[in-house]
């Protein structure tokens, strides 16, 4: 996998193949991306923590989740609490191997007629193309052509910011890899603590469920102490569109 292009001006985002990884690192703020496809089980808990805390989030989510009638209600409620929500992909596909380098496994066709799939169902609930410009890929793998394929259909591709271990609390029990709620937060602790830049710009992903077969313990219910935290030691929260393109 391409190095990150880490820019020297921290006024600028970070790119990995031409996809958005990190926003700029002059300020002390981050932007927490929620993404979601079959589940939402931590919907409600994640939206009554942003109302109490005073914050904004961005949610991601692949077609079949907007179309689904039993999402219907608590989607329109991140509309209407001024969430901002985006496409992840309408079916989640693999856009890339797990290979290292990946390598691309979708054809361009392929790639715009799943897109202009999901972006229909974002349309639905009254988000246009521009309101809706930044574009997580599914299991948030992509290669330089899926940056390019991006840009050509008027998106920004982003990703999540790598260094923490947040995006495991889409893990099943019996997972050999499993990781803890804690352990998420502390990973999430020890980034801020040894990184030159803190977390500032930093794009922390999550989930939004993880359905029935994580039981032991979510990291949605941690959220509000999380993000207590991180602000004690000085950060404030924004949405994607606010942290890599202000002003606009």
């Amino acid at each position: 996998m391409a190095s990150e292009q880490v820019a020297d001006n921290r006024t600028t985002v970070t790119l990995d193949r031409g996809c958005i990884v990190r926003g700029p690192r002059d300020k002390k703020v981050i932007a927490l991306e929620f993404t979601g496809g079959s589940f939402a089980d931590g919907g409600t808990t994640i939206l009554e923590t942003l109302k109490n805390q005073g914050i904004k989030a961005s949610f991601f989510f692949i077609g079949d989740f907007y179309r689904d009638p039993k999402f219907r209600l608590l989607i329109e409620r991140i509309r209407d609490e001024g969430h901002y929500l985006g496409p992840h992909s309408d079916k989640h596909p693999l856009y890339a191997s797990w290979d290292n380098p990946p390598k691309l496994e979708i054809t361009q066709q392929d790639f715009n007629a799943d897109l202009d799939a999901n972006m229909r169902e974002l349309e639905k609930f009254g988000l246009s193309q521009q309101q809706a410009r930044f574009f997580i890929p599914p299991y948030e793998h992509y290669t330089e052509e899926i940056s390019d394929w991006t840009t050509m259909k008027g998106l920004s591709l982003i990703n999540l910011t790598r260094g923490t271990r947040s995006h495991a609390d889409y893990m099943q029990d019996d997972d050999p890899n499993y990781v803890t709620s804690e352990e998420m937060v502390q990973s999430i602790l020890d980034f801020e603590s040894k990184d030159p830049d803190g977390m500032n710009g930093f794009l922390l992903l999550m989930h939004i469920g993880a359905g029935p077969g994580r039981t032991k313990d979510h990291l949605y219910n941690h959220l509000d102490n999380l993000v207590t935290k991180l602000k004690q030691r000085g950060y404030s929260f924004s949405r994607v569109d606010e942290l890599l393109a202000p002003g606009k």
